[in-house]
């Protein structure tokens, strides 16, 4: 009774958020289900967790291209519209290094970190100070990066994001959100191509891994819960991420200047998420709190809650 009453409420503001979501030869099926049979209870099940003294932090993570995007925001909508929270939504992506700081690691550390995305190439000092002002009592406001993957680099601070009231809920979304480390003796294996040609001393592995294990762990602890969206393999990822990119490139009207990727382009960059992402097929699944498994089809075929 509850859910129907529900999506009445929401039904108009999600529907009008997926058609900017799709393209003229790509369209969403079974968006009615989707929402009454799996979004929907989780904002009930978020509703019940949160609590307005202190901000409530939900890691929302899944593989590249699984649509954490268009989730976390239907989250957003759901909470706000029916349940009258104040929701604050960023992704773990807006936080990466400049291509300045980046190109100083790479020389520092290691040629690939001048890839944005495995750990190490996010801000993770701005992300804890983020999660630790936003908790203060006596909040007032702050400004947060936004990252242009167009540019691959942040825009300029006047369009960064404002927060000028303490949010109930923080959707934290990111592909590596609360990933583990591997164990040291797994790292030597190279697992693709990538690894085998660019990272034959397993320098890039090792620094990654440990970021996993000390700065990252710390900022993972300060969540409340994880969502895990779990693709099937990591096969299907490649497929969805080359469709990301279309869609981007659809959208990014001005050429010049942007790196957008080509397909051969993309299984490369995909090749540096490899390791972390299925060793999060294995593992997440275990400390998640909810789990939303994907179909081939990129939809939600069913929801798993822990205890």
């Amino acid at each position: 009774m509850k859910t129907a009453e529900c999506f009445k409420k929401i039904k108009k503001d999600c529907f009008k958020f997926i058609k900017t979501q799709e393209t003229s030869s790509e369209k969403f099926s079974n968006k009615e289900v989707m929402l009454k049979s799996y979004l929907i209870p989780v904002c009930f099940w978020i509703f019940k967790k949160a609590n307005k003294k202190k901000p409530f932090f939900i890691g929302l993570a899944g593989g590249q291209g699984t649509g954490k995007t268009t989730i976390s925001t239907i989250i957003k909508i759901i909470l706000e519209k029916y349940f009258k929270l104040n929701v604050f939504k960023i992704s773990i992506d807006d936080f990466y290094k400049t291509r300045k700081e980046r190109s100083k690691l790479s020389k520092k550390v290691h040629p690939m970190l001048m890839t944005r995305g495995v750990p190490g190439t996010h801000d993770v000092k701005m992300m804890l100070d983020f999660f630790k002002n936003i908790k203060r009592k006596n909040f007032n406001g702050m400004k947060l990066p936004n990252f242009n993957k167009a540019i691959d680099d942040r825009f300029p601070v006047k369009y960064w994001y404002k927060i000028k009231q303490r949010p109930d809920v923080i959707i934290f979304e990111g592909w590596c959100v609360g990933a583990k480390p591997e164990l040291s003796k797994t790292l030597k294996k190279p697992i693709n191509s990538l690894e085998k040609l660019k990272d034959k001393r397993f320098v890039w592995r090792y620094y990654v891994n440990q970021q996993l294990k000390n700065k990252y762990k710390a900022l993972y602890s300060q969540l409340n819960c994880i969502i895990y969206l779990k693709a099937e393999n990591f096969n299907l990822l490649q497929k969805w991420r080359i469709k990301q990119e279309h869609k981007l490139r659809l959208k990014t009207k001005e050429k010049t200047s942007h790196k957008i990727m080509n397909k051969e382009a993309i299984i490369n960059f995909m090749q540096t998420y490899q390791r972390i992402t299925q060793n999060m097929f294995k593992k997440t699944p275990s400390y998640a709190s909810i789990i939303l498994k994907l179909n081939a089809n990129h939809q939600i075929k069913s929801a798993v809650y822990k205890k």
